[in-house]
């Protein structure tokens, strides 16, 4: 890998292009470039490659499958939401050679401790300063790395450092002297302030001593004593300082722990999977996906078998399929009427049957969208049986017609439809064949007025013409409309029906109504407006819905960009399936990955007791509820850690998100020209009324005085899940993905008011 290949990078089945792909020295990163493109080059590290896919395993690559023979061909999946990279090797010899490199690669890094991943970033820098690859870093080369690195540090205070670490005074750092140096250069004052504040020879923590400090600052109470034991053991870098007749933490140690997973803001324990999963899925939050198939926009994006298994992967529990009449018989997915491009459903199915239950083996919800006509309608039951053979669930669980819906762990490895239903599970058998279905699953018009599936249309029409006049393509409009005017209600086939067990749509009429009538299994599709309307005036009622029947909720169809709605207003009600687009980075998929990062990512997560009973809970009103307590949240923010780029001026924002009376936003100051260790010393006060409801956001920005903030990174927590005391958070780029060794280092305190502020 190191002497480089010849490999094609295949974008489309017309787009094929060689390209040269190397490891560099640090073997770490991948250098690409074409024959042709003389100085300009590509890069990827290989921490951000998730897995490598050998053979046919993508759509382009299947796409050429006549042309390249699967043992060619293999593909790389990358973190968050970058595209997969396609490769056709010359070889099948050369194609195992990357295959079983990058591997091995991502399995080494994967293995690296916390001091390895430290030693590989610095040896990364070395790297990028050593302008003259001599192995060694004149002054001229670290000033420069100094400013790669984010630091506007006084140039002679930078000399000084740099001479105290030239041991061998040759006026150039080798590579260990250059570790030295990054060593003084990254002095953890902030760390040695707290190390001194209860060291009493400000050298090392007795074990005393550091007892203190864990039933001080990290409330941690009766554990306290044991744990200091067991951080030394960990953590302690000398053998005499583990010895039980010692038993002391020095201060490099005592910095290890801090920075350590343990001692991050989400309690670790929380984590893993903890919460009791034998509660009616209705009790739960559960992440879910809008319009699943969609890479991009719901215009003119690409529909894609990738957005299920990238929504997968990251926890997704209940993925939308929408339905079309395909040729020769076959039902395609696409967004209907737009420019979207068309996979097979077939396709989809083998994707859900091969992905659904790698990361999280609870039930997975198909959302079905259903356009097909009856003979395609009977070709998807077909494919579903066949394809997902016993995970899918076609019966009630024992026969048996429920009261309540059954719980997430009664399901597990299963996956249930959601669409529409003819008759209901106690009356099945004595319904006929086939029901008029004249509204669309996302429509919740009113019935006495024009139908929904018009309305529906109307909607997208309306979208769809805005895109081509932008797109100077207005000639098109016509024929666009007639077909659209074409279109004939359709009806539900049994074969399709009878799949339908727990997950039945039908129409909202009104809590009242649902509460008289509906059944447990059937479950309601809200659009966002709605929604949010019924969360305003009926909150309460909404609540008290959502504690025995599951609610769907989706992005408006006027969202062509395919943005998101903020999910935490519907939440606060209890809805279940708040339906978002997974491709659309932002704070609202910030919102759902900090809920959903807890109890084992498995993409369920239990709802609080109060929205599980019979209670009144009204999040417009939470201190009517019983047991009410608000929290105090207190936040000091010491300093962020390196950010690679240009001199910066970080501000950091915390942002809590709640019930209404929890929405609350504060920043600091902003530091002049240092994105590598600014410091604060600020305190950030909040009142949390519903901790229970509430997430927590840590944002850092760019400050610029003359537009808009640019975004550096953010972290975002469920209240419950946050341990108080010092800890690091570990900030997340736009898309999700961690950004190497940057971190805020934080002190949280969180304590009971016993009156109000």
């Amino acid at each position: 890998m190191k002497a480089g290949a010849m490999l094609r990078k295949v974008k489309s089945r017309s787009w094929k292009k060689q390209r040269h792909f190397r490891l560099q020295e640090d073997g770490q990163t991948i250098w690409y470039k074409s024959r042709w493109a003389g100085t300009g080059h590509s890069t990827f590290s290989v921490a951000d490659v998730d897995v490598v896919r050998e053979g046919h395993q993508s759509e382009i690559l299947l796409s050429i499958a006549d042309e390249f023979p699967a043992d060619l061909c293999f593909t790389l999946v990358f973190r968050g939401r970058r595209s997969n990279l396609d490769l056709v090797a010359e070889s099948p010899s050369e194609a195992q050679v990357w295959i079983r490199g990058v591997r091995k690669l991502i399995q080494n890094t994967e293995s690296m401790n916390d001091k390895e991943r430290l030693d590989q970033w610095i040896w990364d820098w070395f790297q990028k300063a050593d302008k003259n690859k001599d192995g060694r870093m004149n002054f001229k080369e670290v000033r420069t790395l100094l400013k790669m690195m984010n630091v506007d540090m006084n140039e002679e205070y930078a000399l000084r450092l740099f001479t105290m670490a030239d041991k061998s005074e040759s006026g150039c750092l080798e590579n260990e002297e250059f570790v030295q140096f990054y060593k003084m250069l990254t002095e953890r004052e902030d760390v040695w302030r707290v190390f001194q504040d209860y060291s009493r020879d400000g050298q090392i923590l007795t074990l005393a001593e550091l007892e203190d400090f864990l039933k001080q600052e990290q409330q941690e109470g009766e554990r306290s004593l044991e744990h200091a034991q067991e951080l030394i053991d960990r953590y302690e870098p000398s053998e005499n300082g583990k010895d039980h007749s010692l038993h002391v933490l020095a201060r490099d140690g005592f910095q290890m722990y801090l920075v350590s997973p343990e001692s991050a803001v989400l309690d670790p324990q929380l984590l893993a999977l903890h919460q009791d999963m034998s509660q009616p899925l209705s009790h739960y939050f559960i992440c879910s996906s809008h319009n699943t198939y969609l890479m991009d926009d719901q215009l003119r994006g690409q529909s894609s078998q990738e957005a299920y298994i990238q929504a997968l992967k990251r926890g997704c529990r209940c993925v939308e399929v929408d339905c079309w009449d395909g040729p020769n018989g076959e039902p395609v997915v696409y967004h209907g009427h737009t420019f979207t491009s068309k996979i097979l459903f077939r396709d989809v199915i083998t994707t859900l049957a091969e992905y659904a239950f790698k990361v999280s083996e609870f039930p997975v919800i198909l959302s079905l969208e259903n356009h097909c006509s009856m003979e395609q309608q009977r070709v998807m039951a077909q494919l579903l049986d066949t394809i997902l053979g016993d995970t899918l669930l076609t019966a009630p669980l024992d026969r048996l017609v429920p009261q309540e819906l059954p719980s997430p762990q009664d399901l597990k490895g299963k996956v249930l439809l959601k669409a529409k239903k003819i008759g209901g599970l106690e009356e099945s058998e004595t319904l006929t064949d086939e029901v008029t279905d004249e509204v669309s699953d996302e429509d919740e018009a009113d019935p006495k007025s024009l139908s929904a599936e018009a309305l529906h249309l109307n909607d997208k029409l309306i979208m769809i013409c805005r895109g081509l006049i932008n797109s100077h393509k207005a000639g098109d409009i016509c024929s666009l409309t007639c077909n659209i005017l074409s279109l004939q209600k359709s009806k539900l086939s049994r074969e399709l029906s009878d799949l339908v067990v727990y997950c039945k749509s039908v129409h909202f009429h009104s809590f009242e109504y649902s509460r008289l009538h509906s059944k447990c299994y059937e479950m309601s599709s809200f659009s966002e407006s709605k929604a949010r309307k019924l969360a305003k005036d009926t909150g309460a009622e909404f609540v008290r819905h959502n504690s025995r029947q599951l609610s769907r909720v989706y992005p408006s169809g006027m969202r062509t960009d395919s943005s998101n709605y903020n999910p935490q207003e519907l939440w606060n009600v209890g809805c279940q399936i708040v339906a978002l687009n997974f491709q659309t980075a932002g704070l609202e998929m910030d919102l759902n990955d900090g809920l959903f990062s807890q109890n084992g990512c498995c993409g369920y997560v239990l709802k609080p007791d109060f929205m599980r009973n019979d209670d009144s809970f009204d999040p417009e009103r939470p201190q009517d509820r019983n047991g009410y307590t608000s929290l105090r949240l207190g936040q000091q923010l010491p300093k962020v850690n390196q950010k690679e780029g240009s001199i910066v001026d970080p501000l950091v924002r915390v942002e809590i998100y709640g019930v209404f009376q929890d929405q609350a936003k504060q920043e600091t100051s902003y530091i002049d020209n240092n994105g590598f260790n600014p410091l604060w010393n600020e305190t950030l006060n909040f009142i949390v009324h519903v901790p229970e409801l509430a997430l927590v956001r840590f944002v850092v920005e760019d400050y610029d005085k003359a537009s808009r903030n640019d975004f550096m990174g953010q972290f975002t927590v469920p209240f419950t899940c946050i341990q108080p005391g010092y800890r690091h958070i570990h900030l997340l780029s736009k898309d999700g993905t961690a950004i190497p060794l940057s971190s805020l280092f934080v002190n949280i305190k969180i304590s009971e008011l016993t009156t109000e502020v």
